[in-house]
C-alpha cells in the first residue's frame, strides 16, 4: 500500500495497467456499427502498441440476426469497406447482448439512444455506470437503413479517437 501512495501513478491508471479494459460495442443487430466499431477499435489500439491492455468485443440489442443459434456474418458492405482499410473482420458472427457481458465488461458503449434504452431496460437501470454512447449527444445512424456506410465509418472513428484518449489516459 505504501508503493501506491508514493506513486506517482494513480490508482486508477495503476489498476488499469495490470488489468484489462473491457470494451463491448453495441448496435441493434450486430452486423454493421458495433462490429465496424470493434475492429476499428482493434486497429486503433494495435497501431498504438496497447492491444494487450484490451479486450474488445460487440453485440446487439436484438435476435434479428441470429438464427438457430447461429449469427449473420458481417454485413457485406461493411466488410468491404473495412477490408478496404486493411482491417480483417472475418469470422465475426452477430451475437445478443446478455446479463454476463454486463459483469465482464467495464464500458457497454451504444451506437444511438435506443441501443441505450434497450440496455437499460434489459439491465435494470445502469447500477455500475458503465452504459454510455459512443458519442455523447448524437445518434449514429444505422447505415443498413441508409446506406451511408461512409459517413457512419467516419463517425465512429471521430468517436473512437475520443473514447482511446479518454480510455488511456484516465487516473
Amino acid at each position: 500500500m505504501n508503493i501506491l501512495r508514493k506513486s506517482v501513478i494513480g490508482h486508477n491508471k495503476l489498476r488499469r495497467m495490470i488489468t484489462m479494459i473491457k470494451v463491448l460495442f453495441i448496435c441493434h443487430g450486430n452486423i454493421c456499427r458495433s462490429p465496424m466499431a470493434e475492429f476499428l477499435f482493434k486497429e486503433m489500439v494495435e497501431e498504438k502498441g496497447m492491444s494487450q491492455l484490451f479486450e474488445i468485443d460487440s453485440a446487439a440489442t436484438s435476435s434479428e440476426e441470429i438464427w438457430n443459434g447461429i449469427g449473420n456474418p458481417v454485413y457485406p458492405p461493411v466488410k468491404d469497406l473495412l477490408k478496404k482499410r486493411g482491417i480483417d473482420c472475418s469470422g465475426k458472427r452477430a451475437r445478443q447482448v446478455n446479463w454476463d457481458d454486463y459483469h465482464h465488461y467495464d464500458y457497454l458503449i451504444c451506437m444511438d439512444q435506443q441501443n441505450y434504452k434497450n440496455l437499460m431496460n434489459l439491465f435494470k437501470k445502469d447500477p455500475d455506470r458503465k452504459i454510455s454512447l459512443l458519442l455523447n449527444r448524437q445518434d449514429i445512424e444505422d447505415p443498413w437503413y441508409s446506406g451511408n456506410f461512409e459517413g457512419v465509418y467516419q463517425q465512429i472513428e471521430y468517436g473512437l479517437q475520443v473514447w482511446l484518449e479518454k480510455l488511456t489516459t484516465e487516473a
